[in-house]
This record gives C-alpha cells, sequence and structure tokens, in this order.
C-alpha cells in the first residue's frame, strides 16, 4: 500500500508542497453572500458540488454557502504571510485542497492559526517530545498520553510519531498507540518507527520492528523496504544490506533510483567498488531510471577499478541524457585514460570539461601536468600551468614537483629553483619526490654540489630517505668521480633491496673511467653472486671490462650467460658477440655471420679489443675480414678505430691500422684523418706522413685527410710543409675549411712568417674559399701584424660582401687596421657599426678607439668615450685607465690624470709599476720633465719597486733635448736607488754626448763611469769608438 502521505514521510524521498503565492499586487474583492453575483477569487473555496466544480480560471460563480467566508481568507493571508517569512528549504507547508462544508467546519474546529497540525496534535508532539528531558523509566507513557485518549485519531497518531526525535519516545509512544482503539496496523507507521529508528543507528530494534510489521500480516512495500536499506546502508551494515537488498529482489519489489543511490553511495565510500559496479548493472537491469548522482557514482567506481572502456560508456550515457558531468567525474575518466595510454582521449575529456565551463582542480591539473611531461609536450604544460595561476587555482606540492621537473627538461633551471624556494617558502615542501626532482634538475645541469645539497638538506629535515634518493645520490658522485661516497651510496641502496641494473651500471662505468680493473672485476662477481638482474646496458659494460682486462674465460661464460636469457639473447650485440667469439674454428664463417642480419659495430670492438689483449693475431685478422666482407664494411672498422682514439687507447687503433694496411684493405678517409690528428696530437709526424701516403696511393685524398696533415705539420712545427700542402691542395681545387687555414694562418703570423700568411690569405680570396666569421677574423689580424693594411681592408670588405656576419672581434681589428693607418674617420665608422650591430661591446674595443682618439689628439672624444664605456657598466680595467693616463698626462690635464688615479684607487684598480711607466712614458715624450722626474719619487716613496725602464724613458728624453747634466744626474739616481743602469741606459747617454757635440765631456763621463762596469757589448763599443774618433783618439779605443 503507497499513499501520498507516506511519501511525504519517508526520509529519502521528500514530497515538499509549495503553494502558489499570489503577487502583492494582487487585490481581493469580495462581495455579500446576498449578492447574485461574486467577484472571481481563485482562493475562493468550493461550496462541495461535484456538478459546478470550481472554475479554474476567473469567472462569475455562486456565493458560498459559509457566510464566514472573509474571515477563512483573511487567515489564510495570515498563514501565507508567516510561511513567505520563515519557509526555508525543509519548509512543509499544508496542502490547499477543495472542502465541503462539513470539512471546512471541522477545519474552523481544529483553528490551526496557520499551523501544520491542529492544536491538540501539536499538544501531544509537544508532551511526548518533553519526556525526553527526564529520566529514562520515571514516567509511564500511558499516565502522560491519559489526556489524549480518544482525542488522537491513527493519522494523528502517525504524526505525533513522525514529529519525535529521541529512539525511546518512538518506541514508547509505539507501544502505548497501539493499544488505541484507533489503531490498525500500517505499512505506514512502521515505516515510520523504521524511519527513525534507522536515524539514530538503532539497527537491531529496526530489524525487530520489521519482522513485527510481517508477522501483523503488513506487507512491506517499496518504501518500507527502501527506508530498511537506507539504514543498512547509512551505518555501514554492507553485508545486511546485501541479504535484505536479494530477499527485496526474491519479492519483486521495485525500489526507486534515490535507494539505489544511497546503497551505491555507501559501498564506494567504503572502496568496495566492485559491489557498486554489480549493483548498477542489476538496477539497469530492473529498469530503474539512474540520475546525475548515479552515474557520478558508477563512473567514479569503473574508473578506480581501472574499467576504462565500461566507465566511458557509462559516461557517455551520462552525457547522452543531457547530464553535465561534475569536475570530480571528469577528472576520474581523464585520469583512467592517462593511466591506459590513451593520451589523445584525455587531451579531448579535458577540452570537453574546458568547453562546458567547469574549472579543473587540483588533482585534474596534476593529472594533465603529468600527461604532458610524458609526452614531452612542455609548452602545453606550461600554458596549462598559466591557466591555473589565472583561475587561482591552487597548485599543491605535486603540482609543483612536475613543473619543476619540466623547466628542468627545458633548460630552464633558475625557474626551476625559484619554484622550489618558493614552494618551500608556502611550507608546502615536504615530499621526498619534490627534493629529488630539483636535484635532478641541478643534477641534469651539471651543478653536482647544488644537487647533493638538496638531498643534504633532506637529511636536516629528518625526512627519510628512499630508494630513489640513494639512486640520485649514486647518479651524483658517479658524475663527480668520487668512488668512496659513490660506494657508501650503494650499500645504502643494496640495504633496501636489491640494487637495479641501472645503478649497477653507474657504479661500473665509474671504476671503468678511473681505470679500476681490480674494484670493477670484484664488483661484477659480486652483483652475479647477488643474482642482481642485468638489462643490455648493464651486460655492455660488463663484457667491455672483461675485454679491456683480456679475460677471454670469463667473457666467453657471460657470451653463454647473455645467450639463455629470453630478454636479451635476440639482441644483435648478445648475437654478434657469439658469431664472432671463436671466428677461426668455425667451419663455415662465412655463412655463419651472414644468418645475422645487422652486426653490432660495439660487440665487434669490444672483440677486437679483447684479441688484441690476448695478441690474438688470427682472430684479429679474422674478425677484420669479416668486418669488411659485411655490408657495413669498412664503415664498421671506422667505428672500431675511432672508438679506441675516443676512449684513449690508440696503441689498439695503431695496431688495427697496420693489420688493415697489411692485409692491403682499404680504410675509410674518416678513419685515416682520425688516425692522423692522433699522430700530430702526440707528434709522431713519420707515421702520419705513412699513412697520409698509403691513402694517396689509391686515390686523391680528401679533405678530412688533407686538414689532418696540415694539423699535424703545424702541431710538429712544420710550417713549411704545411704551407706547401695547403698551397698544393689549393691549386687542385681542395678547400681544406675555415679552421685548418685559421690554424695555419695563426701559427705563420706567430712564427713571422708574415709572407706566407699573405699569400694564403690572398689564395683564399682568389679561389673564394669559404670561412666563417673566425676565419676572417685570422687573416685580418695576420694582415695586421704584418704591416698589410690595406689587404686588412679588402679581406674585411670581401667578408661584408659575402654576408658572414662580424664578431665583436672583427670590428675590433679593423678600427687598430684603420687606426694605424691614420684613417680615424674609417675607425669611428667601424666602431658605429659595432654599436648598431647589437653585440655587446666590451672594454677592450673601448679602450683601442680611446686610444686611437688619444693617438689623434682628440682628447675630448677620448674622455668622453671612457666616461660612456662607465655608464655602460663596463668597469675599466689597468689597462684602460693606463691608457687614459697616458693620453691626459700627453695632453697636460695634471687635474684629470690625479683624478684618474683616484678613481682607479677607489675601484681596486692597484696603481702599480705599469701605471706610473706609462705616467714617466707620457710625460717624458711631453718634454714634463720634472712631472715625470716626481713620478718617479712618488714610486720610491710608495715602495713601489723602481725597474730601468721607469728611468731609460726620461733619460732618453733628457739626451733628446741636450740637457746631459739632468741625463748625467738621473743616470747616477739609478744607483742611488739600487738599480744599476743597463745597457740600453748606457748606450743612451753616450749617443747623447754624441749628439750633442760634446765627445769630450761623453769620453770622461765613459771612462769615471762606465768603463769599470761595461761588459762585452758591440753596440756600446761601436758608439764609444764614435766618440774616441770625433776628439781624433782612435788609437786609444
Amino acid at each position: 500500500m503507497k499513499s501520498d502521505f507516506l511519501t511525504s514521510t519517508t526520509h529519502f524521498n521528500h514530497s515538499i508542497f509549495n503553494p502558489k503565492i499570489p503577487s502583492r499586487n494582487f487585490r481581493i474583492s469580495i462581495k455579500s453572500s446576498s449578492s447574485s453575483k461574486v467577484r472571481p477569487d481563485p482562493w475562493s473555496l468550493s461550496d462541495g458540488n461535484p456538478e459546478k466544480p470550481k472554475p479554474r480560471y476567473e469567472r462569475p460563480k455562486h456565493p458560498l454557502s459559509d457566510d464566514d467566508a472573509r474571515r477563512i481568507i483573511k487567515k489564510k493571508a495570515q498563514y501565507l504571510s508567516t510561511l513567505r517569512r520563515n519557509q526555508g528549504s525543509q519548509a512543509m507547508t499544508p496542502k490547499w485542497i477543495k472542502r465541503t462544508p462539513e470539512q471546512m467546519v471541522q477545519y474552523l474546529e481544529d483553528d490551526r492559526n496557520g499551523q501544520m497540525y491542529g492544536k491538540h496534535v501539536v499538544a501531544a508532539i509537544k508532551t511526548v517530545r518533553g519526556l525526553s528531558q527526564r529520566r529514562q523509566g520515571s514516567d509511564d507513557m500511558r499516565f502522560v498520553m491519559s489526556s489524549f485518549v480518544a482525542k488522537l485519531s491513527f493519522r494523528d497518531m502517525c504524526v505525533v510519531l513522525k514529529e519525535q526525535r529521541g529512539w525511546r519516545q518512538v518506541r514508547d509512544f509505539f507501544s502505548w498507540m497501539k493499544l488505541q482503539l484507533s489503531y490498525r496496523p500500517s505499512v505506514v507507521v512502521y515505516t515510520i518507527v523504521l524511519r527513525l529508528y534507522g536515524q539514530v543507528g538503532k539497527i537491531k530494534m529496526a530489524e525487530e520492528t520489521f519482522l513485527e510489521m510481517l508477522e501483523v500480516g503488513c506487507e512491506p512495500d517499496a518504501v518500507a523496504c527502501g527506508t530498511m536499506l537506507c539504514t543498512y546502508a547509512r551505518w555501514g551494515r554492507h553485508s545486511a544490506m546485501l541479504t535484505f537488498y536479494k530477499a527485496v529482489q526474491e519479492r519483486r519489489i521495485l525500489l526507486s533510483t534515490s535507494v539505489y543511490n544511497f546503497m551505491l553511495s555507501s559501498l564506494q565510500k567504503k572502496s568496495f567498488h566492485g559491489k557498486v559496479i554489480d549493483l548498477w548493472l542489476e538496477m539497469v537491469e530492473e529498469g530503474v531510471p539512474p540520475n546525475e548522482f548515479t552515474y557520478t557514482l558508477v563512473v567514479s567506481s569503473y574508473a578506480k577499478q581501472g574499467f576504462k572502456e565500461d566507465a566511458l560508456k557509462a559516461f557517455g550515457e551520462m552525457k547522452s541524457l543531457g547530464f553535465v558531468p561534475e569536475e570530480v567525474t571528469y577528472s576520474s575518466v581523464i585520469g583512467l585514460s592517462v593511466k591506459a595510454g590513451d593520451w589523445d582521449k584525455a587531451v579531448g575529456l579535458y577540452e570537453d570539461m574546458r568547453s562546458q565551463g567547469i574549472v579543473p582542480s587540483n588533482y585534474t591539473c596534476a593529472t594533465m601536468l603529468s600527461l604532458y611531461y610524458k609526452t614531452e609536450n612542455y609548452p602545453k604544460a606550461l600554458s596549462l600551468f598559466a591557466d591555473m595561476e589565472r583561475n587561482k587555482i591552487p597548485a599543491d606540492e605535486v603540482i609543483r614537483g612536475l613543473i619543476i621537473r619540466i623547466y628542468g627538461k627545458l633548460g630552464l633551471f633558475h625557474d626551476a629553483q625559484s619554484m622550489f624556494e618558493e614552494t618551500e617558502r608556502l611550507n608546502l615542501l615536504a615530499d621526498e619526490k619534490t627534493y629529488l626532482a630539483m636535484s635532478q634538475v641541478h643534477l641534469n645541469s651539471g651543478n653536482v654540489v647544488k644537487a647533493l645539497d638538496v638531498i643534504e638538506m633532506m637529511k636536516t629535515r629528518d625526512i627519510p630517505l628512499s630508494r630513489f634518493a640513494y639512486i640520485v645520490m649514486l647518479q651524483c658522485y658517479a658524475k663527480i668521480q668520487n668512488v668512496d661516497c659513490a660506494e657508501e651510496a650503494f650499500r645504502a641502496l643494496s640495504k633496501t633491496g636489491l640494487p637495479d641494473a641501472s645503478s649497477c651500471n653507474d657504479m661500473l662505468n665509474l671504476y671503468t673511467r678511473l681505470n679500476l680493473g681490480e674494484k670493477a672485476k670484484g664488483f661484477i662477481k659480486q652483483i652475479m653472486v647477488d643474482q642482481v638482474h642485468f638489462d643490455i646496458e648493464l651486460y655492455k659494460t660488463a663484457m667491455r671490462v672483461y675485454c679491456k682486462e683480456g679475460m677471454v674465460a670469463e667473457a666467453q661464460d657471460l657470451i653463454v650467460k647473455m645467450g639463455r636469457e629470453a630478454r636479451v639473447k635476440d639482441n644483435r650485440f648478445v648475437q654478434t658477440l657469439a658469431e664472432s667469439m671463436h671466428i677461426v674454428n668455425k667451419h663455415d664463417k662465412h655463412e655463419a655471420v651472414l644468418n645475422v642480419s645487422q652486426l653490432d659495430v660495439m660487440a665487434l670492438g669490444l672483440m677486437l679489443n679483447l684479441r688484441l689483449k690476448e695478441g690474438n693475431l688470427n682472430e684479429t685478422k679474422a674478425i677484420l675480414n669479416l668486418m669488411f666482407k659485411t655490408d657495413l664494411g669498412s664503415s664498421a672498422v671506422n667505428r672500431v678505430i675511432s672508438s679506441f682514439v675516443r676512449e684513449g687507447d690508440v696503441s689498439k687503433a695503431e695496431m688495427i691500422a697496420d693489420i688493415i694496411i697489411r692485409l692491403g684493405l682499404r680504410m675509410e678517409e674518416e678513419t685515416i684523418a682520425t688516425l692522423i690528428a692522433v699522430y700530430g696530437r702526440q707528434h709522431k709526424l713519420k707515421e702520419a706522413k705513412r699513412l697520409y701516403l698509403a691513402a694517396g696511393e689509391s686515390k686523391t685524398p680528401g679533405k678530412s685527410v688533407i686538414r689532418s696533415m696540415i694539423d699535424a705539420y703545424v702541431r710538429c712545427g712544420w710550417l713549411e710543409d704545411a704551407y706547401g700542402l695547403f698551397m698544393e691542395s689549393a691549386e687542385k681545387g681542395c678547400d681544406p675549411g675555415a679552421v685548418t687555414i685559421s690554424i695555419l694562418v695563426n701559427a705563420l703570423t706567430n712564427r713571422g712568417k708574415h709572407r706566407e700568411a699573405e699569400h694564403i690569405s690572398l689564395t683564399c680570396l682568389e679561389k673564394n674559399m669559404e670561412l666563417d666569421t673566425v676565419g676572417y677574423n685570422t687573416l685580418i689580424k695576420a694582415m695586421l701584424e704584418a704591416g698589410k693594411l690595406q689587404c686588412a681592408s679588402e679581406i674585411y670588405e670581401r667578408m661584408h660582401t659575402s654576408g658572414v656576419p662580424c664578431s665583436i672581434q672583427t670590428y675590433n681589428t679593423m678600427i687598430s687596421v684603420y687606426g694605424r693607418g691614420l684613417q680615424l674617420d674609417k675607425a669611428i665608422q667601424i666602431f658605429s657599426n659595432a654599436r648598431r650591430s647589437g653585440l655587446y661591446l666590451d672594454e677592450k674595443i673601448y679602450t683601442n678607439m680611446i686610444m686611437h682618439y688619444g693617438k689623434a689628439g682628440k682628447i675630448s672624444e677620448a674622455l668622453s668615450l671612457f666616461s660612456e664605456m662607465q655608464k655602460k657598466g663596463i668597469k675599466p680595467g689597468t689597462p684602460s685607465y693606463n691608457m687614459m693616463v697616458k693620453i691626459c698626462a700627453t695632453s697636460r690635464l695634471h687635474r684629470e690624470v690625479d683624478e684618474l688615479l683616484q678613481a682607479m684607487e677607489r675601484n681596486g684598480r692597484c696603481t702599480d709599476s705599469s701605471t706610473y711607466l706609462t705616467l714617466i712614458q707620457a710625460y717624458a715624450e711631453s718634454s714634463q720633465f720634472a712631472e715625470a722626474e716626481k713620478m718617479i719619487t712618488l714610486m720610491k716613496e710608495k715602495g713601489i719597486p723602481l725597474s730601468h725602464s721607469h728611468f731609460s724613458s726620461l733619460l732618453s728624453a733628457f739626451a733628446k733635448a741636450g740637457m746631459m747634466d739632468e741625463a748625467e744626474r738621473i743616470y747616477c739616481k739609478m744607483s742611488e736607488v739600487g738599480t744599476s743602469p743597463d745597457s740600453a741606459c748606457k748606450r743612451t747617454i753616450l749617443k747623447g754626448y754624441m749628439s750633442c757635440g760634446d765627445a769630450k765631456k761623453g769620453i770622461l763621463f765613459y771612462e769615471q763611469m762606465i768603463r769599470s762596469s761595461v761588459e762585452d757589448d758591440r753596440f756600446i763599443s761601436s758608439v764609444v769608438e764614435d766618440l774616441y774618433k770625433a776628439v781624433g783618439k782612435e788609437q786609444d779605443v
């Protein structure tokens, strides 16, 4: 039995009726009952005549049979006013129905005054509720309710029962209720009791009540059964709930959607996702229509169980029915798609969610960031992170850890560090994974110290180190080649379980790089005893150790072991080793190898290494012959030899080359070039020439061979041969390349062979050889040092027209070219071009331009440029200050000189011996003898050591000016300060006497000051002879 009343009393299927409230502007006009017509009133009551029902729309009708209608209408208006003020989401309002006059009289007698129930019902409710404040058992329900006997109808008693809050009052009142004459057993009242017991968790009493209902012959309906199921679900009695549910199914009672939702939600809270799915399938089979909440639960359970297809199917049905999934539902299917590797589907779901205007949660964002990280779609990841900041979605530690890793992959190491510091500042830094993400970023950037600092930070904060932390520590120590710390990290890793193959490979590579052969062999033996699972990379490294150490038996055992492992036996590396192990002893050698589709070059190199270490030339020759017969041919040999060269094992590379030459086989050009380059670095020019000649016997040597041979000649100091080979190859149309040309021209220039350097430069221009920026810079500099300024200018013009970009060195050299050629305007133009190029102008180019301004007498321009350099943030060095000091001193700008010296001291640039030498030279050249001598005195006072150079400039200036007395005084002053005059100073003062025509005085000075201390110096002797000849005393020389 089911009624509207029952529906309104059950807790899981509320039926709340909200009456239509009239507009505030609605006015009611009522005439007297004697009137023939009454103005239509939609709120008027019926007169009870079924043949003349109340009109639905406003139209004239008969007068009411009750003359008290106006009072009823006022009471109703008061009630509605109160309702508008007080009603909330749980307001229960009475349903206005059509009443007969007799019903209306009864309604008036009840005098509810806008209340839900009559006065007697309200009084009964209050009376029973009041018992909750008394001690249990102190009052008898019969005594308390004695005044209500025969006054409450069955419906009234149900209302009183329904309005109770305490389970004891429900129990006692229900017992009293069953004693009343108006009581009749009904599923309605039992349902009310079941609901109230269920709300407070009195499941045992609810079960007893349900059994009592069955005993009295009340057949439970869907509402009663649903109430019982919801009680079980509410309190987590899932076993009893499912058992009861089976019984309900057997009675073919169809439950409502809300009951199913209640059960599904309860099962899901306890993570019984399998049972959720089973119940969902039964719900579908029963034909119960699911709502939005049902689909949300089901999709989530499918996702938790990993049933991608079922989850997506339910998700699709949900959308097809017009339901808009919540963010958590989208998040579930997106996460499921990512785990299943269906990345395109996940991206599509995310974009669909965003198109619905749903803001993703940080969990969904973390899932998508993880997806973009796996697919290396870093721009999308950064865009998503920007959207999170824009939508003010808080980024938790997981998201920040992912962003740190993404920044690391993009090389944005500073941004990664900033994100890590911000995470720490926000007190979100707690998970080990975030620390290790930052540590790995530092490790990948090459900053191992910072990577270890992050791990040390974890230790100081008492964050326990996991297995992964020890792996990262091992990688750090292996990179900086710290054997002791790496071994300690490996031991700590071993305590957490069996070491992984990658960590073992890191340790073994460390031992190999440091040539710790014994440790490497012992390590391999130990990890084999520990039964570490080898991967192919670890097998390769172990094989490399055995081959390098010449351990033939161990290598053979390892090859057999690899051949038995299903995971690696089909690898090309393993198959190549197996085929080439004993190639001489195989009967059908050629066919055996041809069965391998492609040989592994690394494996062949290892076998060659093993046989060379063993000294087994027959096996070595057989392997080489085999390699030349395969499709790889000489390229494989080239890669093997190159690998030996890279690893520094040149002797094996040489031995292989000798065997190849003796066997009459031909090496590739790159192999010959590599070996010639090695011989050149070792200054083995004879061996290099032998290889070069061997390469030229079969065909004309290629560019790489010629480049290597020229480089070998240059390294060994045979510049004439290098020059000859270059010119010969140039005649044949071979361009050795910009690097080789730069090396050769630079070597010739440094050796002073400017003519040959000029010939090479002209040849490059004539033959239109391809030069890069460095090549053109080298040629321009060579012509500058050779004094071929016009040729340097032509090379620059060629560089400009060829479209080769200029570097800052290019502009600096050209300023020197035009400055030396006294073409200041062109030098200024070059400097302006450098400014417009966007290149960073360094101190060197500013100093160069300042120097040429000074030489041209453009003092104001030099000072202005020096000031501009400082404004650009370039701090002048000692050479720049010395240059400015010299310019100002030469121009007699003493105040500026003092300011520059003070600025040097302020900026930490010491005024050393070179600074004062510059000042002395400048003052001497400009005939400011007093200032020059003042500088010498100042140096003496400051304790700066004086050298011959400081005196020779002033001495030379006095001699040139004919001031021999002053020159003689300076000469004597040198001895006073402990600086003995050198040969240059002696020659200078003697020449001064000769130049001013005072030979006698010069001879006298020579005999008194110089003769006793002079050594055999042909230059001094020549000047002395001239002095004696000048006075006619040649015989006295």
